[in-house]
């Protein structure tokens, strides 16, 4: 399946952000672009990509080294 082309505005929405954050990962090169003349777009794998590369995942139980106080 071809893969979808999202503008700037689609995936600030997606991401509940203001249109800044997408431009400033763009003009970062922090995320892949495609540009189209003077429009840009994200493909929708590289949006998933970014998301799953930045996903910070929890941190098991620890056992705690002291013991708690009778």
């Amino acid at each position: 399946m071809a893969d979808r082309y999202l503008t700037v505005a689609q995936v600030a929405e997606l991401l509940c952000t203001t249109e800044r954050f997408p431009r400033r990962l763009i003009a970062e090169r922090r995320i892949v672009f495609v540009k189209v003349g003077r429009h840009v777009r994200i493909p929708e794998s590289a949006l998933n990509a970014f998301i799953d590369a930045n996903t910070v995942q929890p941190i098991g139980r620890r056992r705690s080294s002291l013991r708690r106080a009778a």
